[in-house]
Order: C-alpha cells, then sequence, then structure tokens
C-alpha cells in the first residue's frame, strides 16, 4: 500500500501523506512513494496539486531513526535518489499548495516550503528542531526560508527551534492564509487557480520562481520572452476575444 494517496477532484489533484501512526514523518518510503506520485498520470494531467496529511498531522519531520547508522557515502546517496523529492515538488509546473494542520516540523515544513502556497488550520504548529538535534535542514529550507522571510526571522526559527503557532506564522509570512478548514480552503484556491489559464499560470509561476536568482534585465528578458510565447496561445486569443466584445 503507497504512503501516499492519490485522489482528484476535476482539476486538481490531491496528495495526501499516509503514514498517520507516525504523525506523517517523512521516511525514505514516504519520500520514494511521494516521488511516484509525481509521476503519476493524475498529477501530471492536474491543473493543481493540493499536499495535505493524513490523521493528526500534516508531517512531524523527517523520520531521523533512519539517519544514525548512515554513512556519509549512504547520505549522499540519499540526495541522489529519495532525497531530491522537495526539489521535484518545487519544480511542478502547475500551482502547489500545502493545506497544513497539526505539527508541521523540520522535513514536514521543508516541503511545505517548497509548495507554492500554504495554508494553515488553528491547530498548525511550525518549527525546526534541526540544530537542537545536532544536524541542520537540508532538504532545501534554509535557502527557501530566508527567501521567504530574510535572515534575521530564519536564523531565529532554525537556531533557536522556536514553535510558531498560525497566527504567529502568518504574521511572519510563513503562511498565506490561516483557514477554519486548511483542506476545504487549499481546494477552493486550488479549484480558482486551475480555472486560470494553465500556460499563463505555469509561465508566471516559474518566472517569479527565477527572480530572485538573476539580474534585472535577465528578470525582465523572461518576462518579454514568456509575455511573447503567451501573446500567441490560443487561450491569450480567445480570452482578447471575450473582452473586446464586453
Amino acid at each position: 500500500m503507497s504512503l501516499v494517496e492519490i485522489a482528484r477532484d476535476g482539476e486538481v489533484c490531491i496528495l495526501t501523506l499516509r503514514r498517520e501512526e507516525k504523525l506523517n514523518a517523512l521516511s525514505g518510503e514516504v519520500e520514494r512513494d511521494l516521488g511516484l506520485a509525481l509521476d503519476d498520470s493524475a498529477v501530471r494531467s492536474s491543473a493543481c496539486v493540493v499536499l495535505t496529511g493524513a490523521g493528526r498531522a500534516f508531517s512531524a519531520g523527517a523520520d531521523i531513526t533512519e539517519f544514525r547508522e548512515r554513512t556519509a557515502e549512504a547520505v549522499i546517496e540519499y540526495y541522489r535518489s529519495t532525497g531530491n523529492v522537495y526539489e521535484r515538488v518545487a519544480a511542478l509546473p502547475q500551482p502547489t499548495i500545502a493545506a497544513i494542520h497539526g505539527y508541521c516540523l523540520g522535513g514536514g515544513l521543508e516541503l511545505a516550503l517548497a509548495t507554492d502556497f500554504r495554508i494553515a488550520d488553528e491547530t498548525a504548529v511550525f518549527g525546526f528542531p534541526e540544530v537542537s538535534l545536532g544536524i541542520v535542514p537540508s532538504s532545501g529550507g534554509t535557502h527557501r526560508l530566508v527567501r521567504l522571510v530574510g535572515p534575521g526571522r530564519a536564523k531565529h526559527l532554525m537556531l533557536t527551534g522556536a514553535r510558531l503557532d498560525a497566527p504567529a506564522a502568518l504574521a511572519g509570512g510563513l503562511v498565506n492564509e490561516v483557514a477554519a478548514d486548511a483542506r476545504a480552503r487549499g481546494l477552493e484556491l486550488a479549484r480558482d487557480l486551475a480555472a486560470l489559464p494553465a500556460l499563463a499560470v505555469s509561465l508566471t509561476k516559474q518566472a517569479i520562481d527565477l527572480m530572485p536568482e538573476t539580474s534585472r534585465e535577465a528578470g525582465i528578458l523572461i518576462e518579454r520572452l514568456a509575455y511573447g510565447m503567451l501573446a500567441q496561445s490560443d487561450d491569450a486569443r480567445r480570452l482578447a476575444d471575450e473582452w473586446s466584445k464586453g
């Protein structure tokens, strides 16, 4: 049985972590099954992806018991295989949403940070406990957190291991929204995004992702190239005709 459940809701694909007895801790098996899910036609053909956790948590973090006996060579191999799934989530062409309840810690928070939108309910708890365990966030968390909240806040969260509730996470820019039901609100947003012209959404997402890494001149060029591609698309022509007709 897969540890990641795949479901479709129209043009939206919902991926649910299903390791409830371990609060969806991210073992190698979970990461493997998430990687397999990303290759599934239900994900590939969807217009938006919602990622959530079954049971009482989004994810309590990486299953650190798996790392205790690994050699340096085994750790490197891990990042070449299942450990790369976080980057694969971030690289999906369609919008992605993390619907978060309960614990969202360590590797679970890194997974949430790899999505485009994070929606939490009031049970959500966020934090990076890695330093207190003698390790460091290593699935893109340091890079993404600094880009999202700045180096000062990132240092505070990671070095102190502070835990944030949903309102504090919203105030600090860690999540986009706090909702009564994160999954329901995530699906609502996903349906809205799925109704937009898919190519325009995808190219806009990719352009935004590239901006922090590029110069102003290169950023403007990316925008113009994307516009040139989109201006000739069937969606752009159809919508322009509809607009002109009032």
